[in-house]
């Protein structure tokens, strides 16, 4: 324990080479996480059952919308005190694998966030950020970090129309402040678009819920035109067998357990159309 809050102590007076942002409080959040782990002896069990501890533990943070966008050059953002949706899902899968390789330094963590959130994991701007959820799945599947399930378990294709982002650069700065962005981004959703992708349509969700394991990772699909995925969140798997979602649901709440089982849970909101089930690696 002491040697991890010397190793921790020192780093947060430092910066490492690469552009990020953090404050010392984010590090001795992840610190927190780390050591989570040592005393739950986290490292000698299996990512999905890491995953599941590691999220929890986030219980109560706040919401924070747009929790990583900065002005100026892309850096990696690190904010462990307010997270969205994504970023919650995206650090818990960070601090999981980090524990089950045994890299459990600051300067470990940010590399592998780094990996998991651009573009074939190197950060080259704005746009190598993994901005749609389903172009995130596409890539960390091509990297070995998690395995996309859902035809396994039951999918039906769909096809994704994206272009919310290309379409409405105003609502974004980075592509207001540089144009050029915006055909890099056009392309991208082109791509995008060509992909087959498999999902759990809203009302059959129940039926294969058997099927979903505890710290399996939710996108849940969208109806709202020009987007993919409108939200996202992890498994965790009660007592009697019903799936939750755990999850940051929205400005002004917190990281919470959803009070109904996953297929309640969606059919209470209409603009969610479904699910894919990814299995972390």
């Amino acid at each position: 324990m002491k040697l991890f809050r010397i190793i921790f102590s020192a780093l947060s007076f430092s910066i490492s080479s690469f552009a990020q942002i953090y404050t010392e409080k984010d590090v001795e959040v992840c610190n927190s996480k780390f050591e989570l782990a040592v005393d739950k002896k986290l490292s000698d069990k299996p990512i999905n059952e890491i995953i599941s501890e590691i999220g929890k533990s986030f219980l109560g943070t706040d919401y924070e919308a747009f929790a990583i966008e900065k002005e100026g050059e892309e850096q990696l953002v690190i904010n462990l005190t307010g997270l969205d949706c994504t970023t919650f899902l995206e650090n818990t899968l960070t601090l999981s694998r980090c524990v089950r390789a045994n890299k459990t330094s600051f300067d470990d963590y940010q590399k592998e966030l780094t990996f998991i959130r651009y573009r074939d994991g190197k950060l080259k701007g704005y746009p190598s950020r993994l901005h749609y959820f389903s172009d995130w799945i596409f890539n960390n599947c091509k990297k070995g970090i998690v395995k996309d399930v859902t035809e396994e378990v039951g999918g039906e294709p769909i096809k994704f129309n994206v272009y919310f982002m290309s379409k409405n650069p105003d609502k974004y700065k980075h592509l207001t402040d540089t144009p050029a962005f915006i055909l890099t981004i056009a392309k991208q959703e082109k791509a995008i678009n060509k992909r087959k992708y498999y999902f759990i349509p809203k009302e059959k969700v129940e039926q294969i819920e058997s099927k979903i394991q505890d710290g399996d990772l939710i996108a849940i699909t969208t109806n709202l035109k020009g987007l993919d995925i409108g939200h996202v969140g992890i498994a965790v798997k009660e007592a009697n067998g019903r799936i939750h979602l755990l999850h940051a649901p929205l400005a002004g709440s917190k990281v919470q357990l959803s009070e109904k089982p996953l297929p309640e849970y969606l059919a209470a909101i209409k603009k969610h159309t479904g699910i894919i089930v990814l299995r972390p690696q």
